[in-house]
């Protein structure tokens, strides 16, 4: 799991969005993100998340936040689960999972009985400097914007 915490630099990223363009942390200089790492586009969980910060997206930009999604799914993908549900934020296709080993969220996963490697549900609230405000580590697929804007 993420050894990130509360008060430590995001790490750098630049990685592709689910229409091709390149996404950095930099481009959210100056602003706050959510950045929310989800196990598999389209799945029943990360299905709820994603509709749960669409639902109330303007909550977040109103209060000065931006939001992007990432995952290891394809670019296709991305660009179908996004376009499924209408999601106002990009989606990153981090299919060398670059960004995702950056942020510490690959390991070790059981669901099942089975145990496999995948991506830890986590969101990341990250300020206007770039600095890690807060680690939602247990996150609550249907009342995430509440864990995230603390309402």
């Amino acid at each position: 799991m993420t050894q990130l915490k509360p008060g430590d630099k995001a790490p750098d990223f630049t990685a592709k969005d689910e229409q091709g363009n390149d996404i950095s942390l930099s481009d959210y200089r100056g602003k706050k993100l959510v950045l929310f790492f989800y196990p598999k586009a389209s799945t029943p969980g990360c299905t709820v998340e994603a509709c749960n910060l669409s639902d109330n997206y303007e909550q977040f930009k109103t209060k000065g936040y931006d939001i992007l999604g990432v995952s290891a799914d394809s670019q296709r993908r991305q660009t179908n689960f996004k376009k499924k549900y209408n999601f106002p934020y990009p989606l990153l296709a981090d299919e060398d999972k670059a960004v995702i080993q950056a942020y510490g969220v690959w390991g070790p996963k059981k669901f099942m009985g089975r145990e496999f490697d995948g991506i830890h549900r986590t969101t990341f609230v990250i300020d206007e400097r770039g600095i890690i405000e807060d680690v939602i580590l247990k996150v609550k697929t249907k009342e995430h914007t509440s864990q995230i804007l603390k309402n």
